[in-house]
């Protein structure tokens, strides 16, 4: 039995975890109180039956949880289990946090620092020693596009939401021909970039783009911020946003108004 100990202000990427392990090891064998506490049971009750079966504990470490007195509870309760050798305890990093002491001794999975595909792919070795890892039918994005209009521009942050994304190449989809509008980068103090004719997308959907490039990863925190001004009176139409995941592999990413 896995048991995923978090608290529910983390669970956009929580449930990520939690999805990938029911995939691989199938519901019964995860605790996650999503599906394994149902309405009419006992709270406390459940999740002490889920820490006693547990074989191994995740613990998603992150300033949220830190500050919950339940996931304390939680994964002090761990920690006498792994020392009786009874479980073992994986802490997970989703944030910034600082790594209680007592667990410095331990190893732990670094998913804000590398990334949620090497934190999963760690998380199944250390459970079945194989990665059995199939991509399910949820779609996530670690990263999100927030758009907000400033006089004659339209300001895109590209924000990584939960953990680092290594590489920073997006495309901003646009009607716009490319004597209509031009973009910058306010982020950086350089980056590469230029305008793409007729960018065929999957849905058939034909657009211009622009293509934008910054040597560093994208970190919560440290968005990409690009801009996009009017050349003439013609007004601005940004699409959508696309994000290079690895070579030649573009998805789009959300796109919402307003600032973060």
């Amino acid at each position: 039995m896995i048991f995923i100990s978090h608290n529910f202000k983390d669970k956009p990427i929580v449930e990520q975890i939690a999805l990938r392990l029911r995939d691989i090891f199938g519901q019964d064998q995860v605790f996650y109180d999503s599906w394994s506490i149902q309405p009419g049971d006992g709270i406390i009750d459940k999740m002490n039956e889920g820490i006693r079966d547990c074989k191994l504990f995740l613990f998603c470490v992150s300033n949220n949880s830190l500050q919950s007195k339940m996931v304390t509870l939680e994964w002090q309760n761990a920690v006498i289990k792994a020392t009786q050798g009874q479980t073992k305890l994986i802490p997970i990093k989703l944030d910034s946090c600082l790594m209680p002491p007592i667990l410095l001794q331990s190893l732990y999975i670094d998913l804000f620092g590398q990334g949620l595909e090497v934190a999963m792919r760690q998380i199944v070795d250390i459970t079945s020693g194989r990665n059995t890892f199939q991509p399910g039918p949820q779609r996530f994005s670690n990263l999100r596009a927030y758009k907000r209009t400033e006089n004659n521009k339209i300001i895109i942050e590209c924000h990584a939401e939960h953990y680092l994304e290594p590489i920073s190449n997006f495309l901003f989809l646009t009607k716009n021909q490319e004597t209509e509008i031009s973009f910058t980068c306010s982020s950086e103090n350089s980056f590469t970039g230029g305008f793409n004719k007729n960018i065929k997308l999957n849905d058939g959907n034909v657009y211009n783009g622009f293509f934008m490039s910054i040597s560093r990863g994208t970190v919560p925190g440290f968005p990409l911020i690009a801009e996009a001004t009017k050349l003439n009176n013609s007004e601005i139409e940004i699409i959508g946003v696309m994000h290079e995941e690895k070579k030649g592999s573009w998805n789009m990413i959300p796109l919402l108004n307003g600032r973060k």
